[in-house]
């Protein structure tokens, strides 16, 4: 199973590239269901601030969102800090499955920040082996509907997930966006089936002796159907797929997960 986006919508920057040959992706079919919960809002690039100097990752956080006259209650735990956009943080908001990218200190949406004094313990693992197996692994995840039955979402387990070490990262067909889950207990209740044709892996694929060059901190452009552009950057690259990455746009603040595929 490959996460892909056409051919002509996303591109590698050539004037950041070290090789002589774009890495294109191929296609990949979109679908306006998705399993967040969060409705999306497109956003603006913000103001770049001196980084504070406490170590948030980890950290519980609360603040206001605003956006126009309206505004919410946000809670949720710093996962990670960007290494190639250190104001960058990736955040699990309380109630939301997708993962948040944001810039925490100068987002102006972002209202009374609190670092709060608890931080996130760390979870034991129930089935370690069974974790380890299925990341890299395409899978098929069953979500209940508003409707009543289950509805099968497609997908790919890509990592644990850093401090919250329970859950997962995941990503679906039908909407590549980066997702959480604590997939060990779909798995015992029967919700997720790691697909049996799935022992494939890029590595296989590549030649002997191949290096793979990563494509983290390069920056990226997106031609839109109605022929708008957005830019964004590759932030990370996946251990158990090297040939997959997260990309941040600058005019959103959810992750998207790519394959990316070096052509000649």
């Amino acid at each position: 199973v490959r996460y892909l986006f056409r051919r002509s919508h996303l591109r590698v920057l050539a004037s950041s590239l070290s090789c002589t040959n774009s890495c294109l992706p191929r296609s990949l079919s979109f679908s306006s269901l998705s399993p967040c919960r969060k409705q999306r809002t497109s956003v603006g690039p913000s103001k770049t601030l001196a980084q504070p100097r406490r170590n948030i990752v980890g950290c519980r956080i609360q603040h206001i969102w605003k956006e126009g006259s309206k505004s919410s209650q946000w809670k949720g735990t710093v996962l990670d800090q960007v290494p190639v956009n250190p104001s960058l943080y990736l955040i699990k908001y309380d109630g939301f499955d997708c993962i948040y990218g944001l810039e925490l200190y100068s987002d102006e949406r972002v209202v009374g920040l609190e670092v709060l004094p608890d931080r996130v313990a760390p979870a034991r693992v129930s089935d370690s082996l069974l974790a380890e197996t299925m990341i890299g692994k395409a899978v098929e995840h069953m979500f209940e509907t508003e409707d009543g039955p289950k509805e099968e979402w497609r997908g790919m387990v890509l990592a644990r997930a850093p401090i919250m070490t329970s859950w997962f990262y995941i990503t679906y067909e039908k909407d590549p966006v980066l997702y959480m889950y604590q997939l060990l207990d779909d798995y015992k209740e029967g919700d997720l089936r790691i697909m049996p044709d799935s022992n494939d892996s890029v590595t296989a694929e590549r030649e002997p002796g191949e290096v793979v060059d990563s494509l983290v901190g390069k920056q990226v452009e997106y031609a839109k159907e109605d022929g708008g552009k957005r830019s964004g950057m590759v932030i990370h690259q996946v251990e158990a797929k090297p040939s997959v990455y997260f990309i941040k746009f600058d005019d959103d603040f959810h992750i998207y997960v790519y394959d990316l595929v070096k052509t000649s």
